[in-house]
């Protein structure tokens, strides 16, 4: 009979060469750069907060009970992803990189032991940020897009994750946060339009 720890990843055989040289590249890189990789990788899903806010306020001014319910459920959708997301760590409980390989340097702190690797948590909250953001307006989901595989890249040169890990993690956020949005968009308005005229109307739509 099988157990979780039967499904544990072996991350190094996937792709521990792809991260190594990763690593490498980071160590001979400008500090500048480096410097602003690892600020974005630490801090950067505050971008894609300001990003709802902005989808939001544009929701409002549109004065559109869909919008509106697209753009509430922006948040949602990354929070889904994010569950799911922590589900598969624990069950596949694949170890860091920088705990797997030895002899690697990493710009930033190796996680502790029992902080799993597999998917990326950074790059699935990215990726369904942007997946959603892209229903409710196709400009912020590109821009927003773009800095999901900034963030994917990030994780990696850091030293944080395989390659794989982010790749599966933009994966996982994508294929939640789509129907999640896309059902909010269609099921949510009439619940938008009943808020809309109580205490919650200056948050939902703009006024006169």
């Amino acid at each position: 009979m099988n157990t979780v720890n039967d499904l544990a990843l072996n991350g190094a055989s996937i792709d521990g060469g792809l991260y190594s040289w990763f690593t490498r590249q980071a160590q001979s890189a400008p500090h500048w750069l480096d410097d602003v990789v690892s600020f974005y990788a630490t801090l950067g899903l505050g971008v894609f907060a300001l990003l709802m806010v902005w989808g939001w306020w544009q929701a409002r001014q549109a004065r559109s009970a869909a919008a509106m319910a697209t753009a509430l459920a922006v948040p949602v959708a990354v929070v889904l992803a994010y569950v799911m997301n922590d589900v598969l760590k624990s069950v596949f409980t694949e170890v860091r990189p920088c705990q797997a390989i030895a002899h690697t340097v990493t710009l930033q702190p190796c996680p502790g032991v029992g902080d799993w690797s597999f998917p990326s948590n950074h790059s699935t909250i990215a990726a369904a940020s942007a997946a959603a953001l892209w229903v409710l307006d196709r400009r912020l989901g590109i821009i927003a897009a773009v800095l999901a595989l900034f963030m994917a890249f990030s994780r990696v040169w850091v030293g944080a994750h395989y390659p794989h890990d982010v790749v599966v993690g933009l994966l996982v956020g994508t294929l939640v946060a789509i129907p999640a949005t896309l059902a909010a968009r269609r099921y949510a308005p009439p619940l938008v339009v009943r808020l809309q005229s109580g205490l919650l109307r200056p948050l939902l739509t703009a006024t006169d």
